[in-house]
C-alpha cells in the first residue's frame, strides 16, 4: 500500500465548493478507493491564498520540502483539481517535473481523470493553460473593478492608520485619527521622525498590521494624501513612499479628511527641505571589518554604519524600534575586538565550550526522526485496516528496536570526552596568521571582514557595561574538529 499526501488550497472564504473540509473529504474517499494511506501529518492546507505563485504559500512550500527528504515520505500528492496546485504553468511544470523525475512522486487530480497514456500529457497541459487563463482574466477583471471604484473616489485598499472602513468608504477612527494629527503637529513643531517613532512605540501604538512603527512608517504617514481626503492609487503595483511611479494617480476621495490641506502642504515643504539638508554625500555603503558581525545586546539587531562612516549604531535604534543606543566609534570597537582576541591568543584561553557535534549528532537525530515517522505510518496502516493486530505489533517492535539502538548510540556519542586544551591550542594556531592580516592597514576592509567571518559567528556589544562577547565558530577553520562550534564568554576590554 502506498502513502499519499494531500494539498488543499482555497482563495476566498466564499468558495464553499472548494472549502478545505469538502476537499479533504473527497480526497480521503479517493485515497480509500485506490488503496492509499493518507496520514494526518501529510495534509497541507493554504487558506485564503492565491495560486498565481508559490512564493507565499507556506503549506505548499513545507510539503515540497518534506517531499525532498529521504527516504521518500509519500508516493503521490492528491489534489481536488490541478488549479489547487498552481495556476501558473511555469510553477506547475517545474514542481511536477521535479517531483516526478527526481523523487518519484506523482501529482494526481482526483476530479480530473486524464488517464495515464500519452494523451494525458496533452490533457493535463490544456487544463493547466485554462486554469492560468482563468487566473489572469480574473485578475484583470478585479483591477478593472478597482480602477472604477478609484475613479468614484471609493476605497480599494485596507484603510490607512487613522481610518476605518464602512460601506466602502474610509471613516476617521476615533482612537487613531488624533494620533495622526499629533504626528503632523509634532513634526511641524520640530520633532524628528525618529523621536516621533520612538514615542509611538513607547506608548504602545502599532501599525495597521500590528507591527511596531519605524521611521519609514511615520514618513509614509506624513506623505500620504489620504489624510487630506485624496485617494492615491498605483494600478500597476505598490506605491513607493519615497516617490510615486508615473502610473500613480491621486484623485479626490469621498471620505472626510483628518488633516487640513494647509498643514499637509507645510509638512511636504519641510520634508523636502530636510531631504536637501540631510542629503548624504558619498552615501554609498562602505565595507568595514566588523560588518554584519556586531549585535545589539538589547534587541539583537545588527550594528550598522552611521551616515558619517565613523561609528556604528543599532539598526533597530536608528529606525525607532529599539530604545537603547549602542553608538560606538568604529575605530574604538575595532581596537577592542583586536585587543580581546590578542589576549586570548597570548593566554591560549578562550573559555571554549563545545556546544554541539554537528555532523554526528544531527545524523543520528535525523535517523531517529525517520524511524519515528515509520511508527506513525505503521499506526496509520493498522487504523486503515491494512495491517492485522499481529502484523502491527511485529512491525512496531522492529522499528522501536532500531530507535532504541540509535538513542543508545546518541547517548554514547554525547558522553565522549574531548581534549579541550588541545582544541584551544589548534584554534589559536589558526588565528595567529589571520590576526596579522586583520592588523595590516593595507588589507582592504572587505577582505578583513571575510577573514573575521571565517572564525567569528557574532560579536555582542553591551554599551552600558562596556562589555564585548565574542562567539567563535570553529567549524570553518579546517581543524580536526570540523563541525564543532565554540564560544568565548563575557570578555571585557581592559
Amino acid at each position: 500500500m502506498k502513502t499519499a499526501a494531500a494539498y488543499i488550497r482555497v482563495s476566498t472564504d466564499d468558495q464553499t465548493e472548494y472549502s478545505p473540509s469538502s476537499q479533504i473529504k473527497k480526497i480521503r474517499e479517493y485515497a480509500k478507493r485506490n488503496d492509499y494511506i493518507l496520514p494526518n501529518g501529510y495534509i497541507f492546507i493554504d487558506e485564503g491564498i492565491s495560486g498565481r505563485t508559490t512564493a507565499k504559500r507556506p503549506a505548499f512550500n513545507k510539503m515540497i520540502g518534506i517531499a525532498k527528504t529521504s527516504p521518500k515520505p509519500f508516493d503521490v500528492i492528491l489534489l481536488w483539481k490541478f488549479s489547487r496546485f498552481a495556476r501558473n504553468r511555469e510553477d506547475s511544470i517545474v514542481y511536477k517535473s521535479m517531483l516526478r523525475k527526481q523523487y518519484g512522486i506523482d501529482v494526481i487530480s482526483i476530479s480530473e481523470n486524464i488517464g495515464d497514456d500519452k494523451m494525458s500529457v496533452i490533457m493535463e497541459a490544456m487544463i493547466e493553460a485554462m486554469d492560468e487563463y482563468y487566473s489572469i482574466n480574473l485578475g484583470e477583471e478585479v483591477r478593472r473593478g478597482m480602477n472604477e471604484k478609484v475613479n468614484r473616489g471609493e476605497a480599494v485598499t485596507i484603510p490607512s492608520f487613522g481610518y476605518d472602513i464602512a460601506d466602502g468608504k474610509y471613516v476617521p477612527d476615533s482612537e487613531t485619527a488624533p494620533v495622526v494629527r499629533k504626528i503632523f503637529a509634532d513634526f511641524l513643531d520640530g520633532k524628528g521622525i525618529i523621536t516621533i517613532t520612538r514615542e509611538l512605540n513607547e506608548k504602545g501604538y502599532r501599525t495597521r498590521r500590528g507591527n511596531k512603527f519605524e521611521n519609514r512608517t511615520v514618513r509614509y504617514i506624513l506623505k500620504n494624501p489620504v489624510y487630506i481626503g485624496k485617494i492615491r492609487w498605483t494600478p500597476t503595483g505598490k506605491a513607493n513612499y519615497r516617490k510615486d511611479s508615473k502610473d500613480t494617480v491621486i484623485i479626490n476621495g469621498t471620505h472626510k479628511p483628518i488633516i487640513s490641506t494647509e498643514i499637509f502642504d507645510k509638512v511636504q515643504e519641510k520634508l523636502s527641505k530636510d531631504n536637501v539638508k540631510y542629503m548624504r554625500n558619498g552615501s554609498a555603503k562602505k565595507p568595514f571589518m566588523l560588518q554584519g558581525l556586531v549585535r545589539c545586546s538589547s534587541c539583537g539587531a545588527t550594528l550598522c554604519m552611521s551616515v558619517n562612516h565613523k561609528s556604528l549604531q543599532c539598526y533597530a535604534y536608528a529606525h525607532g524600534k529599539c530604545n537603547v543606543s549602542h553608538s560606538i566609534s568604529l575605530d574604538k570597537i575595532n581596537n577592542l575586538v583586536i585587543q580581546i582576541m590578542d589576549r586570548c591568543i597570548e593566554t591560549s584561553s578562550f573559555d571554549l565550550e563545545i556546544t554541539s557535534k554537528v555532523k554526528t549528532d544531527d545524523n543520528i537525530s535525523l535517523l531517529i526522526s525517520r524511524e519515528r515517522k515509520k511508527l506513525e505510518r505503521i499506526k496509520d496502516a493498522y487504523e486503515n485496516g491494512v495491517y492485522t493486530l499481529e502484523e502491527y505489533k511485529q512491525s512496531r517492535s522492529s522499528v522501536q528496536r532500531k530507535i532504541d539502538d540509535l538513542e543508545q548510540s546518541f547517548r554514547t556519542q554525547q558522553t565522549g570526552k574531548t581534549d579541550e586544551q588541545a582544541e584551544m591550542e589548534r584554534f589559536r594556531d589558526k588565528l595567529i596568521p589571520m590576526m596579522q592580516l586583520l592588523k595590516t592597514p593595507a588589507v582592504p576592509e572587505e577582505i578583513k571582514n571575510y577573514i573575521l567571518k571565517s572564525f567569528v559567528k557574532r560579536i555582542v556589544f553591551d554599551r552600558a557595561k562596556c562589555d564585548i562577547e565574542i562567539f567563535f565558530n570553529m567549524s570553518s577553520t579546517e581543524t580536526q574538529s570540523d563541525g564543532e562550534s565554540f564560544k568565548n564568554v563575557s570578555l571585557r576590554p581592559e
